[in-house]
């Protein structure tokens, strides 16, 4: 089996990762945020001042929903008129420590403005939240299992099946008091 030849130089992954972010219609903010990388590295990067690590690429290519190999690449990919995210390109945020992990189902590019996640919530666990923006909302379907949902003091059980709609610019948390896991829907429309 032949060995490849790889490039002398790394690859030089700024003008792709602009690319990626602006087809995405996303400002360096929105996806530091989603990526968990400073807007500087993020600006050295596409500038082609700094190469990111392994770690910082696997952040960024998650965060845009693509492979590192594609995010490395320097060739323009077509667009794909049915793009699929296997289960293990879904970005995460873990919250282990709280009991809970939120998938991030909608794509990055609306970051900031409607968000959807999958909740999954372990027995006694929450997802307590600081207010949002003036004007956000949140819409949570339970898909199985049971939670409270608590806003500004006033709680309501939900069941399988159930929906509540709520105001989140005022403190809430949303809690598996059962002794099974609960899985939900989470969508976040921001004003």
């Amino acid at each position: 089996m032949k060995t490849p030849v790889l490039p002398a130089t790394p690859p030089e992954v700024g003008a792709t990762l602009q690319r990626m972010r602006l087809e995405r219609d996303l400002t360096l903010e929105d996806l530091s945020r989603a990526a968990g990388v400073s807007k500087s590295m993020l600006s050295q990067i596409e500038r082609e001042k700094a190469n990111p690590t392994i770690a910082v690429a696997w952040r960024l290519a998650n965060a845009l929903g693509v492979s590192i190999a594609e995010l490395l690449s320097t060739e323009a990919r077509p667009l794909e008129a049915i793009r699929v995210m296997e289960p293990h390109e879904t970005p995460t945020l873990p919250g282990e420590h709280a009991g809970y992990v939120l998938r991030i189902l909608g794509p990055m590019a609306l970051a900031g403005k409607h968000e959807w996640y999958e909740l999954t919530l372990s027995a006694g666990g929450a997802l307590v939240s600081n207010p949002h923006d003036p004007g956000t909302t949140e819409h949570l379907t339970v898909l199985h299992g049971a939670v409270d949902i608590e806003v500004a003091g006033t709680v309501r059980k939900l069941k399988t099946g159930a929906t509540a709609r709520y105001e989140a610019d005022q403190p809430h948390a949303i809690r598996n008091a059962g002794k099974a896991e609960a899985k939900a829907l989470l969508v976040v429309i921001h004003r």
